[in-house]
């Protein structure tokens, strides 16, 4: 029976870039809102609801179910 390897490729370039948002804001090197801070977060939410609507909407399309 093989291994299998697990890779921890550690923390992604999201939450990289949020927790320099945040570090910069807590610093007072930037005067952004928190909303604008936090925007890597939910930008990616966004996005990813909007991919699954469309797939969603995509799948119902193809089946004639819309």
């Amino acid at each position: 029976m093989k291994d299998k390897k697990v890779k921890n490729s550690g923390i992604g370039f999201i939450s990289a870039l949020t927790l320099i948002f945040i570090v910069l804001k807590l610093t007072n090197n930037i005067n952004w809102s928190w909303i604008w801070v936090l925007s890597p977060i939910w930008i990616t939410v966004i996005f990813l609801i909007v991919i699954f609507t469309i797939i969603m909407i995509g799948g119902r399309t193809k089946k004639g179910k819309w």
